[in-house]
């Protein structure tokens, strides 16, 4: 009789140490199914902020660029890339009340001249933006390109389209956009005109000016960065190419050439904003 006790008291403990073998090794098969590898970041993440928001201050040129899918390009990036980059734009300044002037001196005007916390003219100054949008991109219209000569008297406060008011205004710029250093800037090279709708003489002046901003007046390691816009237009030459503008005689760049620079444009924003 206690030999059979025994016995069952034997094959009792053996099922319940099997049952507990299977328990623990059913748990750790569970564990290897269900736990998963900690996503790696994508690099646009990890190497810039994934939601910053951005404006676009331009006039018809540029509203001719964005129309050719940039805001379109973002969000599909933003949807194959899981970020939230928001770009608005903006015509700047406005025709009224400033009036349809976006030169050097009409930023320097707006954002030097008259820098604060209150709009100028109805148009925000730096102080306003920077609370904004973590980018800033402005350009300038073709005329930008009809520089009259040097005539020795450089004037910052002048509207007088030369080299030495330019260069003057520029460097104000710089270090007004140098206040707000966690605000990136990205500048647009100066539109360029058709052969037939300006001289050689300011088209070589608007190469001298825009030469000095990508190789003197930029500043590697700053918050403000270079889109060459003027080179795609020319390719290296001094006139906006035929092929490229809406004609011969209308400096306007034509929507087939904006489709094509939309994306190189919009590809430029993403890499300063990830410092690529």
């Amino acid at each position: 009789m206690n030999k059979n006790i025994i016995i069952i008291v034997l094959v009792i403990l053996i099922i319940l140490t099997a049952g507990v073998g299977i328990y623990l090794y059913a748990r750790g098969l569970d564990d290897e199914t269900t736990t998963e590898p900690t996503p790696t970041p994508s690099k646009t993440a990890t190497k810039g902020d994934s939601q910053s928001k951005i404006i676009f201050l331009h006039h018809s040129t540029g509203q001719v660029i964005w129309d050719g899918g940039v805001e379109e390009w973002f969000t599909d990036y933003n949807s194959q890339n899981g970020t939230n980059f928001e770009i608005v734009q903006q015509d700047f300044p406005k025709d009224s009340p400033y009036g349809w002037e976006n030169y050097p001196y009409d930023y320097w005007n707006i954002w030097v001249n008259h820098a604060g916390a209150n709009e100028y003219m109805e148009e925000p100054t730096l102080e306003i933006l920077t609370k904004l949008y973590e980018v800033i991109v402005f350009k300038h219209c073709f005329p930008v390109s009809d520089i009259e000569a040097d005539t020795g008297n450089a004037d910052i406060a002048s509207s007088d389209k030369t080299i030495e008011n330019y260069k003057l205004q520029y460097n104000a710029l710089k270090e007004k956009m140098h206040e707000f250093e966690s605000t990136k800037f990205i500048v647009w090279t100066g539109a360029a005109q058709v052969k037939g709708a300006t001289s050689a003489d300011y088209a070589r002046r608007a190469e001298t000016f825009f030469s000095w901003v990508e190789n003197d007046w930029d500043e590697e390691g700053d918050n403000i960065y270079i889109f060459d816009f003027r080179e795609l237009e020319t390719e290296g030459g001094l006139y906006l190419k035929n092929e490229y503008a809406e004609s011969p005689e209308d400096s306007h760049p034509n929507s087939t050439f904006a489709k094509r620079v939309a994306p190189i444009f919009s590809q430029r924003i993403i890499e300063v904003i990830t410092e690529e």
